[in-house]
């Protein structure tokens, strides 16, 4: 599922995301969502979020 559209991203759903220095790699994250900290209702380079474990990213896949 897309990580762009906020109606997607749930609290407590298992997530990959982009931390902000790992943008140029596009390496990701795995964890839970903690709190949604986007507004829109989508957003071109996804959701951004904080998982459980504190580290903050954009949404690029939900497992």
């Amino acid at each position: 599922m897309e990580g762009t559209k906020r109606a997607n991203v749930k609290i407590g759903a298992q997530v990959s995301i982009v931390l902000k220095q790992d943008q140029r790699t596009g390496n990701l994250t795995e964890g839970v969502v903690e709190k949604i900290l986007t507004n829109s209702p989508n957003h071109p380079h996804g959701i951004k979020v904080r998982l459980e474990s504190g580290e903050v990213g954009r949404v690029k896949q939900i497992n």
